[in-house]
């Protein structure tokens, strides 16, 4: 039977694919202010804005492929028993070929309907030349499948049996200051190796394995000590 190995990836993962980083240190993404695209009274306020806006990042990430990175954590699959937790909302794990993938923050080519969240659409690059008021062939008005400030997060629960089952954890491409996201960490059983990938990582416990490297550089160094027969 192949150990269960749960990844949880952050932003720094598809930076290297050229995805832009969620917020500048100024409050801002691609010039917007975070909580007017960001928020649940944002989306609220002026909802033409933040359809404009998540349809311009779909565009962006249409041109954007799967780094080695990417590929890397698909070709653990060979050995271990994979489960990716991302709190990034593109679908370059997906593409890159990762099977098993649980979206925190939810997902940027997908919105669901105002009046029925259950009913999700995959939208497709003819969709992001419609009307930002974003109303779907079958009548419904929807909102992007993101998980805005103020709003829980759905799947943490998910993730955290996911991570307390794993026999080895990875965290890679996060500054862990995004809670809940931040706190899987701590939710690994005693003992499990447990690595953390990032070009500037925060404090860890002891037991956390540091590779201060970016994504695709520390994703090189973790597939040599992870594959089997090598060290």
């Amino acid at each position: 039977m192949k150990k269960k190995l749960v990844i949880s990836s952050g932003a720094g993962i598809s930076a290297e694919s050229g995805i832009s980083t969620f917020r500048d240190a100024d409050g801002l993404w691609e010039n917007y202010p975070v909580m007017e695209v960001c928020s649940a009274e944002g989306f609220a306020r002026n909802p033409e804005l933040v359809h404009k806006f998540y349809n311009d990042r779909r565009r962006q990430l249409v041109g954007c492929q799967p780094n080695a990175a990417h590929l890397a954590l698909a070709e653990l699959e060979k050995w271990y028993d994979v489960y990716v937790i991302t709190q990034n909302v593109d679908d370059l794990h997906e593409r890159a070929g990762s099977s098993k993938i649980l979206h925190l923050h939810g997902e940027l080519m997908k919105a669901r309907s105002l009046s029925d969240p259950t009913r999700l659409y995959t939208l497709d690059e003819e969709h992001l030349e419609t009307s930002p008021s974003m109303r779907m062939p079958d009548g419904h008005r929807v909102r992007p499948h993101i998980v805005f400030f103020q709003e829980a997060v759905p799947n943490i629960e998910r993730a955290i049996e996911w991570v307390s089952q794993a026999d080895i954890f990875v965290v890679i491409g996060t500054s862990l200051a995004v809670y809940p996201a931040a706190s899987l960490l701590h939710y690994t059983r005693p003992g499990i190796p447990v690595y953390y990938i990032d070009p500037h990582p925060a404090a860890v416990p002891g037991n956390v394995h540091t590779i201060a490297l970016p994504a695709t550089a520390g994703m090189e160094k973790l597939i040599d000590i992870l594959k089997p027969g090598e060290k």
